[in-house]
C-alpha cells in the first residue's frame, strides 16, 4: 500500500482517480480546490502548493507517490492562466523532489503535441497550437531537467487523449450533446465525424493513472490511452446509441477544421505492460 497525494482531486478526472486508488488499496492524501465536495476517505490538506514553501513535501505529509492533476482553467485552452501558472507548477515540483518525493506522476496532454497524424509515442515531437498546450510542453520539458536533477526519482508524464463518461462534469461533445437534448433539439450540428481519435472512459483513465502512479518500473511519458483510433462519427452514434438519446447527428453542418489531424492516437505499449493487458 502507498501513501499517494492527489492534486486537484475534484476535478473532473481527479475525483475518479481518487476512487481508483482506494479501489486498489492505497492511502490517499488530497487537495481540493475551493469548495470542492472532498471524499470522505480521504485525508484533505489545506494546502496552497503554489506558495513557494520548500518544506512543501513536509507540509504535504511525506507521501509515496504524487500524482499531480491540479490546473487552472483546463478546459480554456488559451486562458491567460495557462502559462501565469506554469513556474508555480514547476517550483512546486521542484520543492517536493528537493524534500525528497519519490515518485512524481504529472498529467499531460495530447495536445501538447499539435497536429500530428498517426500513433504518438514518446518520441513524436511537439508543437502546441494553443496556450494550454504550451504551458503543458513546457512543463513536460521542466519534468525532463528535474529527472536529470533527481536521479533517484521516478517521473512519469501522464499524457491523455480524448476522453468521455461522467459527461456532466466535462466540456466534451458528449457534454453538449446532453445540453441539446435537454433543451429538447431533435438534431445536433456535426462535421463529417471522420476523424479518428483515441476515445478513453474516465474510469479507465483512473485506473490507468492510479496503477502508472504506484509503480516506479515504468517512467517518462506514458501515454495513458487505448491505441486504438476510432472514427468520431463513430464514438457519438454509439453514446446515442447506448443512451437511447431522441436526437441524431446533423452531418456536414459544420466544416472539418484545416488543423484538426485526420486521425491521432497514442501508442499504448507501455500502458499496456503496466495494466497487465
Amino acid at each position: 500500500m502507498s501513501r499517494v497525494l492527489v492534486t486537484g482531486a475534484g476535478g473532473y478526472i481527479g475525483r475518479h482517480v481518487v476512487e481508483a486508488l482506494f479501489h486498489s488499496g492505497h492511502e490517499v492524501l488530497a487537495i481540493y480546490h475551493g469548495s470542492s465536495a472532498a471524499d470522505k476517505r480521504v485525508e484533505r490538506l489545506n494546502i496552497d502548493i503554489f506558495s513557494g514553501a520548500p518544506d512543501i513535501y513536509e507540509q504535504t505529509g511525506k507521501p509515496d507517490s504524487l500524482v499531480h492533476m491540479a490546473w487552472v482553467d483546463g478546459f480554456v485552452h488559451n486562458s491567460p492562466a495557462q502559462l501565469k501558472y506554469l513556474p508555480l507548477h514547476y517550483q512546486f515540483l521542484q520543492d517536493m523532489l528537493a524534500g525528497g518525493l519519490p515518485q512524481a506522476a504529472v498529467m499531460g496532454t495530447m495536445h501538447e503535441v499539435g497536429y500530428w497524424e498517426g500513433a504518438v509515442t514518446e518520441n513524436t515531437p511537439t508543437n502546441p497550437l494553443s496556450l494550454y498546450g504550451i504551458a503543458k510542453n513546457a512543463l513536460r520539458q521542466g519534468c525532463n531537467i528535474l529527472q536529470n536533477q533527481y536521479p533517484d526519482a521516478a517521473l512519469q508524464w501522464l499524457r491523455a487523449y480524448y476522453i468521455y463518461g461522467d459527461d456532466t462534469y466535462s466540456h466534451s461533445i458528449f457534454t453538449k450533446l446532453l445540453q441539446a437534448v435537454a433543451e429538447g433539439k431533435k438534431t445536433f450540428p456535426f462535421t463529417s465525424g471522420r476523424n479518428l481519435y483515441d476515445f478513453i472512459s474516465v474510469d479507465e483513465l483512473a485506473r490507468q493513472i492510479a496503477a502508472c502512479a504506484t509503480q516506479t518500473e515504468v517512467k517518462g511519458i506514458i501515454n495513458c490511452c487505448t491505441g486504438k483510433p476510432v472514427s468520431l462519427a463513430e464514438q457519438v452514434e454509439a453514446f446515442i446509441r447506448e443512451r437511447k438519446l431522441d436526437i441524431r447527428l446533423e452531418y456536414g453542418a459544420f466544416p472539418d477544421r484545416a488543423y484538426d489531424s485526420p486521425g491521432v492516437w497514442g501508442d499504448d505499449s507501455k500502458i499496456r505492460k503496466i495494466m497487465g493487458y
